[in-house]
C-alpha cells in the first residue's frame, strides 16, 4: 500500500512495525522520495485488515490524505522490517 499525506517524520513506519509485530503480520515499510510511505503486509486476512485500518489514520501526529491498497500474491515473508 502507499500512504499519502503527512506521514514522514511522525514515526509512521515504527508504529506500523510495532503493530504488525503484535498482530503477527510480516512485511516492511519504507519512506519514498515523494513523501509517501510504502508498506507491504502479509499474514492472516483479519490481521492484514487491521493494518490497513491503522494506515487509514496513522499514528498520532500523522495526517493521511489517501491510501492506495494494491493486492499481491503472498511471498512467504517473515518478520517485519523498516527500510
Amino acid at each position: 500500500m502507499i500512504v499519502h499525506g503527512l506521514v514522514q517524520g511522525v514515526y509512521f513506519r515504527d508504529a506500523t512495525r510495532r503493530l504488525a509485530t503484535r498482530h503477527g503480520v510480516a512485511g516492511w515499510a519504507r519512506n519514498r522520495l515523494d513523501g509517501t510511505v510504502e508498506a507491504v503486509f502479509e499474514g492472516p486476512p483479519e490481521a492484514v485488515e487491521q493494518m490497513v485500518e491503522f494506515c487509514r489514520r496513522g499514528p498520532r501526529g500523522a495526517f493521511v490524505d489517501a491510501l492506495e491498497v494494491i493486492e499481491e500474491e503472498p511471498e512467504g515473508s517473515e518478520g517485519f522490517s523498516v527500510r
